[in-house]
C-alpha cells in the first residue's frame, strides 16, 4: 500500500504533493510497469484525506501519462522505461554579466544616462492617458512594423531635426539595435559581405558573426572609413556612424559621404547602412546632417534608437528602409510581430509629438556641456595637468584622453581596475591593433560624478613618469 506523509509540505496542497511522490515512485522505479494502484477511496482511507484529493492526483498523473485506467479494474502504472533510463545532468551554470563586478569606484566607460534627469513625471502622466484613452488600442496586436502613431511621430521628428523627408511607411520599430540588425540580414540576404568600421563599436561586429554572415573591417583616417578599404574586402553593405563615429568622434565629410554613395551605386545590391547613434548630442555648431538626407538614389538604410536620448532601459529603436526595400521587408518579413510593447509606442509618440521630447532634448544638452566642461576642468587642475591632454574632437559624451605613461594599455587597466577604477582602452575597439602603447583612453562621462573622476585623476597621475 502507498504510504506518504503530509507533514511540512509547507503551501502545497495535499493533491499536488500526493501527485509528485507517486510520480517520483514511478520515474524512479519503484512503481514498476503495469503495477496495480490502489483504487481511489482505499488510498484515501490509508492515507487519511479525502477521495476527491486522490482523484484529482490520479487524473494528473494520467494526464502526463504516468497511469492510465482501465475501465472497471482500477488505475495501473503505464510503461515509462525510455525516461526511467534517463540519468539526471547537472550543469554548472556560468556566472552572468549581473553578477560581475560593477562597484567600481569611479566607471569611465558607462554609457548610461543620467537618471536624475529622466523625465520621470511626465513619462508617468502619458502612460496614464494611455491606460484610459487607449485601453482597446491597447488590447490589439501592433503592426508588425510598428503602430502608425508611433512611426509617424518618428518620421515628424526626422524631418524637424534631421531633414529627413520620410513616410511613417518606411519606418520599422523593433526592441533594440541588436533584433534590428538581425532584420537587415535577413532582408539584405546573408550571402552579401558586410563591412565595419576599425577601430568602431565592437558589439556590431559580433552581431554579424553571431548570425554566421560574412564580414569584414575597414580602416579609418581623418575622414572617416576609407573608400579603398571598402573595395578591397569586395563588401556589399557597409555599416558606418558618419555624423558621430565612436569611439574617436569623427564627423565624416560631405566629400567621403559622396564618395561611398557613389560606390554604393555601382552595383545594385550595395546598401549604407547609417548609425546615428549619439549624434543628438553635438556640444559645438549645428547639428552635422545626415547621409541619409543628401541619398537620392535610396541607397542609405537610416537607423536610431532612443536609448542613449531616454534611458537604456527604453528598448525602443528603429529604422528607416528606402521605399523599395520597406516593400520587400513587407513581403519577406512582414509576418513578424512588433518587439515593442504598443503601450510604450503610444507613450513615446505623444511624448514626441507634444513637444516634450524636444525639451527634453535641449536640457539633456545643456546639462551634458556642463558636465563635460566640469570633467574637463577636473583635467586643468594642477595635481593633473601633466597627466595626459585631452584630444578635443566633439566627440558627444565621451573624449579620447592620452595619458602620459611608459605602462601599456593592459597594464593600465590592471591597475586602475586594482584600485576600483574602469576604463577602455582606445586599443580594444581595434581589430587589427599592433600598437599596445596606444596609451589612448575612451573616458564617458554621462553618468559621472565628478568627485569619483577626481580620485581616477589621482590614481592615474601615480602611473606617468616622475
Amino acid at each position: 500500500m502507498l504510504t506518504y506523509s503530509f507533514e511540512n509540505i509547507g503551501k502545497e496542497s495535499i493533491y499536488e504533493y500526493l501527485y509528485k511522490c507517486i510520480k517520483k515512485d514511478i520515474i524512479e522505479g519503484r512503481l514498476v510497469k503495469d503495477e496495480h494502484l490502489p483504487s481511489k477511496r482505499t488510498l484515501a482511507v490509508n492515507l487519511g484525506i479525502s477521495t476527491i484529493t486522490v482523484e484529482n492526483s490520479y487524473g494528473q498523473l494520467m494526464s502526463e501519462g504516468y497511469i492510465y485506467s482501465v475501465p472497471k479494474k482500477g488505475y495501473y502504472v503505464s510503461d515509462i522505461s525510455g525516461v526511467a533510463r534517463i540519468k539526471p545532468v547537472k550543469y554548472e551554470v556560468p556566472e552572468t554579466t549581473a553578477k560581475k563586478k560593477t562597484g567600481y569606484k569611479s566607471d569611465l566607460s558607462s554609457n548610461r544616462t543620467d537618471p536624475g534627469s529622466f523625465p520621470f513625471a511626465t513619462w508617468a502622466k502619458l502612460m496614464r492617458r494611455v491606460i484610459t484613452d487607449r485601453q482597446d488600442d491597447l488590447m490589439k496586436i501592433s503592426p508588425g512594423e510598428g503602430t502608425w502613431e508611433l512611426r509617424k511621430a518618428i518620421a515628424m521628428h526626422l524631418a524637424s531635426f534631421r531633414d529627413m523627408q520620410v513616410t511613417p511607411g518606411q519606418i520599422i520599430i523593433g526592441a533594440g539595435t541588436e533584433y534590428m540588425y538581425s532584420l537587415l540580414i535577413q532582408l539584405l540576404g546573408r550571402d552579401k559581405v558586410y563591412c565595419v568600421e576599425d577601430p568602431g563599436y565592437s558589439k556590431i561586429a559580433r552581431i554579424y558573426a553571431s548570425n554566421n554572415v560574412k564580414f569584414c573591417y575597414a580602416g579609418m583616417d581623418d575622414e572617416g572609413m576609407k573608400p579603398e578599404a571598402v573595395r578591397e574586402c569586395m563588401a556589399d553593405i557597409v555599416h558606418i556612424s558618419p555624423t558621430h563615429h565612436y569611439p574617436t568622434g569623427i564627423t565624416m565629410p560631405v566629400s567621403r559621404r559622396f564618395e561611398l554613395l557613389a560606390w554604393a551605386n555601382e552595383k545594385p545590391d550595395r546598401y549604407i547602412i547609417e548609425d546615428d547613434y549619439d549624434s543628438e548630442f553635438r556640444m559645438t555648431g549645428k547639428t552635422i546632417p545626415t547621409m541619409k538626407s543628401i541619398d537620392i538614389s535610396e541607397k542609405v538604410i537610416y537607423m536610431n534608437t532612443f536609448s542613449r536620448t531616454l534611458t537604456p532601459t527604453i528598448r525602443i529603436s528603429y529604422m528607416v528602409l528606402p521605399p523599395h526595400l520597406a516593400a520587400t521587408y513587407q513581403e519577406k518579413l512582414g509576418f513578424y510581430a512588433c518587439t515593442v510593447s504598443n503601450f510604450e509606442q503610444y507613450a513615446l509618440a505623444a511624448f514626441i509629438e507634444e513637444g516634450y521630447f524636444e525639451k527634453h532634448l535641449n536640457r539633456m544638452r545643456l546639462y551634458y556641456t556642463k558636465q563635460r566642461e566640469a570633467v574637463l576642468s577636473v583635467l586643468k587642475e594642477e595635481p593633473f595637468k601633466c597627466v595626459g591632454r585631452v584630444r578635443e574632437a566633439d566627440s558627444g559624451l565621451h573624449f579620447i584622453f592620452e595619458l602620459n605613461t611608459l605602462l601599456s594599455d593592459n597594464e593600465v587597466k590592471r591597475k586602475l581596475e586594482a584600485d576600483g577604477i574602469h576604463i577602455n582602452a582606445l586599443s580594444e575597439y581595434y581589430h587589427n591593433n599592433t600598437d599596445e602603447y596606444s596609451h589612448s583612453f575612451v573616458i564617458s562621462y554621462s553618468d559621472m560624478k565628478i568627485e569619483n573622476f577626481r580620485i581616477a585623476c589621482s590614481k592615474m597621475s601615480e602611473l606617468t613618469p616622475l
